[in-house]
């Protein structure tokens, strides 16, 4: 049974429960794959810590809640410190590169994204977590690519689908030559 645990962490304002909704979405309606939601945040609705735990699995899910998440998504410096440690070891570990600044001792496998830095020159800095759905799809395989993408155009309002597709493929595209680049680096030391 293959499970993943995934949490997204950010600061409220952020997207991080849309970004979560997109996830949970793709997976068990586009993907045919059983997935759960759970959220929480501060009592401030914009600037407090905000997060929201996912399940998705090839089974269905009878512990609704993530314990220790494989994959997990930070987009604050707020949430990596608050969430970090509960990332099981050897986790994949999401940043947000401009906002969240990693311990150097952290030993989780650590993707860095400019999602912010990507939105701005994209013209709507609000479309950070949708460029961090397609980074995650493209790095952690746990959602197809064209799972998300419906997923985005059944979420979103009908007038920022082509925004927010053209935020995903971003994120999307950013990751997959990231790993490129670390498959080819990997290749060259054997």
């Amino acid at each position: 049974m293959a499970t993943t645990e995934i949490k997204i962490g950010g600061f409220g304002g952020q997207g991080v429960i849309l970004s979560a909704i997109i996830v949970g979405k793709a997976a068990s309606i586009f993907d045919n794959r059983h997935a759960t939601l759970t959220q929480s945040f501060g009592p401030e609705a914009r600037g407090g810590a905000c997060s929201a735990q996912l399940i998705v699995s090839d089974e269905p899910v009878l512990y609704p809640y993530v314990t220790h998440p494989d994959v997990m998504v930070l987009m604050s410096q707020e949430a990596y410190t608050k969430y970090r440690p509960e990332l099981r070891e050897g986790g994949l570990l999401l940043l947000e590169e401009d906002l969240v600044q990693a311990d150097a001792a952290d030993c989780a496998r650590i993707y860095r994204v400019p999602a912010t830095r990507l939105a701005e020159e994209m013209g709507r800095r609000m479309i950070l977590n949708v460029v961090m759905v397609g980074f995650l799809t493209a790095i952690s395989e746990v959602v197809s690519a064209q799972g998300a993408r419906k997923a985005i155009e059944s979420t979103v309002p009908a007038r920022t689908i082509e925004l927010n597709i053209n935020a995903f493929e971003t994120g999307y595209e950013y990751g997959k030559k990231l790993l490129g680049g670390a498959s080819q680096a990997s290749s060259q030391l054997h």
